[in-house]
């Protein structure tokens, strides 16, 4: 295993699977990699599960199915592993945890994003499929108001704790669920009595963690958060449909005054060099993107984005055809990635029409 570890730090790679019947395979910018060697077997695969798990996680796997947990590799990185059962046999994937915080610049984040990280309260939700980069965002936040505001105690709600953060300027309080609190709404609620300023919730993942970060929001606390959501709008209409019927009015007007802003970004490979660039759309709630929320007429947010520029607002579909004339990313990503192909394939032939006019006056 620790030759395994090793190789993912020296080759940067992002995921380490193992299973019985393939050979250890690890995923670098995205693609899926054979380690050479034989094809694992059952007791292969056991052995190398129980030389990372404590009994304790073994005993989860046994009864639930399945464990989650963090591990510190020595100095070098920092895993979150999740241990399985599958045709009986025990698996497990392992994400390697960057050890080095990455600055807003080095992410690619629009510098609007910034002024968010001194608001006083609100709600600021980063979205996006899995492995789009959200945790690694998210821990860059935390760590500019950890080096820069003096008055802010940051409390941390994580499934498991990824990015270790030393105290700076600021308190740093991190939970864990399953270890220090036994889910994110009861540590969400315990931690409002901890004189915080700044509160992040790793997931919004049911109606009762929604709830208790909208009312932390709303009771003068910085709350940032992440969902499985591409787009402002959808983001909007996930939460809001969480909710029962009768409270769905309630949670708009609520929604409508505590949100600050929704980040949503995609983690896309390069052309032009190894590597994956993000890919943002930020929304900033104006008092006409609050009046849509509240009006249950999310569908119009986009084109408040799209008109948003002033406010530091961006579109996704901009962003990637911004990236694409960079020459970092490849057509076929944009069409892909779009959230509306139709326009997007309409803007790339007029960029190509206006090159192939400006080739031909040369």
């Amino acid at each position: 295993m620790t030759d395994l570890l090793q190789l993912m730090v020296s080759e940067g790679a992002a995921d380490l699977h193992i299973r019985v019947g393939v050979p250890p395979v690890i995923r670098v910018h995205g693609v899926l990699h054979r380690v050479e060697g034989p094809h694992l077997k059952p007791e292969d695969t056991e052995e190398l599960m129980r030389s990372i798990t404590s009994e304790d996680h073994i005993q989860h796997v046994r009864e639930r199915g399945g464990a989650d947990f963090g591990f510190a590799f020595g100095e070098l990185a920092r895993f979150r592993v999740s241990i399985f059962k599958e045709k009986g046999n025990f698996g497990c994937v392992l994400r390697q945890i960057p050890s080095k915080l990455l600055t807003m610049e080095q992410i690619g984040l629009p510098p609007s994003v910034r002024e968010l990280l001194y608001k006083p309260r609100g709600l600021v939700l980063v979205t996006g499929p899995t492995g789009s980069g959200k945790t690694t965002t998210l821990a860059s936040m935390i760590n500019i108001i950890n080096e820069e505001r003096d008055d802010a105690h940051i409390i941390t709600v994580e499934d498991p704790i990824e990015y270790y953060h030393k105290h700076k300027k600021a308190v740093v309080t991190q939970r864990e669920v399953n270890v220090d609190v036994p889910n994110f709404a009861e540590a969400l609620r315990r931690a409002l009595r901890q004189d915080p300023d700044v509160i992040l919730v790793g997931e919004l993942r049911d109606l009762e963690t929604m709830d208790a970060a909208i009312t932390a929001a709303e009771t003068g606390h910085l709350v940032f958060g992440t969902l499985h959501t591409t787009g402002a709008a959808k983001t909007i209409d996930r939460i809001v449909n969480a909710f029962p019927n009768q409270q769905q009015e309630q949670i708009r007007i609520q929604l409508s005054t505590v949100l600050q802003a929704v980040i949503s970004q995609l983690l896309i490979p390069r052309v032009d060099k190894p590597g994956r660039v993000a890919i943002f759309e930020i929304m900033v709630n104006t008092p006409s993107v609050a009046a849509l929320i509240r009006d249950n007429k999310t569908f119009r947010i986009n084109s408040d984005i799209q008109t948003g520029a002033k406010y530091g607002m961006v579109t996704l579909d901009s962003f990637l055809v911004e990236k694409y004339q960079m020459g970092m990313i490849s057509q076929e990503d944009v069409i892909t990635k779009a959230q509306d192909p139709t326009s997007i394939m309409a803007k790339l032939q007029e960029l190509e029409a206006a090159q192939a006019a400006v080739t031909a006056r040369r």
